[in-house]
């Protein structure tokens, strides 16, 4: 019997996706949640698993086009169907089949297969791709791995950060600088999850190298080398450019003396650590004092509908955070506010190494109310961010600077050293005005300034 494969739904936001890159071929057998596909949606890269063993007959859709939720993207023929299966499998054999294997953010070919080989190709090109172990490798990660010089022994010793422990481009590229002795090798914290008061240099947290290989030299003229967007670079910036056309951008800033937080937390995290065997960044501090905030000014969770306010009854917050290609993505904390600090702290640092093995599902990503960015991983004290539409705001938290402060104390003003961190806040002028905008980054600040030193987690 044939089954019909369908796109699945993805969250009531997301209505298509792209095939991205087809795993299996037609002709290939396949296991129950075996990949067959790799897709993307305008939110999010993910992969259709097969529900049922058999064999792959067809492919209704190629690399690039775009497919509706709930379309057939392809065909198998299940097991136990004894001589017509044979016969089905005999049919797929006798016809040339489409290899045109997608490279990463490039719409290119891998060279050599951008004619239709016969099955025969087929299997060969698969048990080439399997390297000794039978340990499936994309033509992508093969092809990085040809060019470094790694050996099918080292690639078989990689551990994979993919779904099954596939793996994955970023594993490849990790490896090769870990052979190079760069600290890229390291694991890199994502902007979001860094401690913004002990910092490093900003080139240390996305590398020239890494960020580079994130697209596709098409040609060198001259001096100049032309660089083509992957496409998760063109989908940011598309979404950047419409979010500047639609709202009109204010910002807000305020300066927060952060000292309790910061030594609170240096208290804490050894304890924290030990217990949960996780760490407790400042994220979730700071997510707690937005959605504290979100509920006293509730016209801030909000988005826009043409002549419409659509108040938003959950409070979703978005944490803005770099992927290791150096790309960006907003995995989202659903109903934060009910959540307590040690859920928040667990949600973070759930989502942030779900990012960095690129495990994020479709609805990781949806429907947030407001956005966190942290500019001050990269040294930065404030910024403008630009509003992640429908949303109409999103806050900056810059890096925690020591400096000297006046210290009001029923003696009189004193001098002391304080741990001082700016907020800042683009709004939508539209619908939020400078008073209500000012007034809520001031409660945010003052959240975070009368932090309960003496707090347990």
């Amino acid at each position: 019997m044939s089954y019909n494969l369908l796109l699945p739904s993805m969250g009531e936001s997301v209505s298509e996706a792209t095939i991205i890159k087809w795993l299996k071929q037609p002709g290939d057998r396949v296991a129950v949640d075996d990949i067959i596909v790799e897709i993307a949606t305008d939110k999010v890269d993910s992969e259709v698993p097969s529900p049922v063993s058999g064999v792959l007959l067809e492919q209704r859709f190629q690399a690039d086009q775009v497919a509706q939720v709930g379309d057939v993207i392809a065909i198998i023929q299940e097991d136990g169907e004894g001589e017509a299966e044979e016969q089905a499998v005999d049919n797929v054999s006798s016809e040339p089949l489409p290899m045109a294997t997608e490279t990463e953010g490039s719409s290119e070919t891998i060279p050599g297969l951008d004619q239709l080989p016969t099955n025969d190709d087929v299997q060969e090109v698969s048990r080439e791709s399997t390297g000794s172990s039978d340990r499936f490798y994309s033509p992508l990660v093969k092809t990085i791995a040809e060019k470094e010089g790694l050996s099918m022994s080292e690639l078989d010793n990689i551990e994979g950060s993919g779904l099954d422990g596939r793996v994955t481009k970023q594993d490849v590229l990790a490896y090769v600088e870990g052979k190079k002795g760069s600290p890229a090798a390291q694991t890199r914290p994502t902007p979001i999850e860094q401690s913004p008061s002990f910092q490093k240099d900003a080139s240390d947290s996305v590398p020239d190298k890494l960020h580079s290989e994130t697209y596709t030299t098409r040609s060198i003229s001259g001096d100049d080398e032309i660089i083509v967007m992957d496409r998760m670079r063109r989908l940011i910036a598309d979404h950047m450019v419409k979010s500047v056309q639609t709202s009109p951008h204010v910002c807000s800033f305020v300066e927060a003396d952060v000292t309790n937080i910061v030594e609170w937390r240096n208290k804490v995290k050894a304890a924290f650590e030990k217990r949960e065997n996780e760490k407790i960044t400042f994220t979730p501090i700071f997510i707690e004092a937005i959605a504290r905030a979100l509920k006293a000014f509730p016209m801030i969770n909000i988005s826009v509908d043409g002549n419409n306010i659509i108040k938003k009854k959950h409070i979703n917050i978005g944490m803005a955070t770099a992927l290791p290609s150096g790309n960006l993505i907003v995995p989202v904390i659903k109903n934060a506010d009910q959540l307590n600090l040690l859920g928040l702290a667990k949600s973070v640092n759930h989502l942030a190494k779900k990012a960095r093995g690129n495990k994020l599902d479709p609805s990781d990503v949806q429907d947030g109310t407001f956005t966190l960015t942290n500019i001050g991983s990269f040294g930065n004290v404030m910024g403008t961010p630009i509003i992640n539409q429908p949303q109409v705001a999103i806050m900056a938290v810059g890096a925690i600077k020591k400096k000297p402060a006046v210290i009001e104390t029923p003696q009189g003003d004193l001098i002391g050293v304080r741990h001082m961190m700016f907020l800042s806040m683009s709004y939508d002028h539209r619908v939020v005005d400078g008073a209500l905008g000012g007034m809520f980054i001031r409660k945010v600040a003052d959240y975070l300034e009368a932090w309960d030193p003496n707090r347990e987690i």
